[in-house]
């Protein structure tokens, strides 16, 4: 790349960043002017959005376990099918699990 076209891209990017930086704190003042009067609706509509982001973490750890369960299953029929024994699900190795904690 030529330099002079890395010195304009530098000063693009540093320009950009400027006055990105610029509008950002325009805003955050303009929100901090109006905070006094809005913080209760804020607080809710930021605790409303915090519990649907549990509700929605916990709907795709459910999801999750579900598909792994039936993959499982999707598993062991097919080594059924060749003839093969499946595992049971105890037998899965668990290494790296070196903490130091009986069980």
């Amino acid at each position: 790349m030529h330099p002079a076209a890395l010195a304009g891209a530098t000063l693009g990017r540093l320009a950009h960043h400027a006055v990105s930086g610029l509008v950002g704190a325009a805003l955050l003042r303009g929100a901090s002017k109006a905070a006094p009067k809005a913080k209760p609706a804020t607080r809710k509509a930021v605790v409303g959005g915090l519990a649907g982001g549990i509700v929605a973490a916990r709907w795709l750890g459910s999801a999750a376990e579900e598909a792994r369960l039936k993959a499982g299953d999707m598993l062991a029929e097919a080594r059924s099918s060749l003839g093969e024994e499946a595992p049971p699900p105890s037998a899965v190795d668990i290494g790296g699990h070196d903490h130091d904690h009986e069980h």
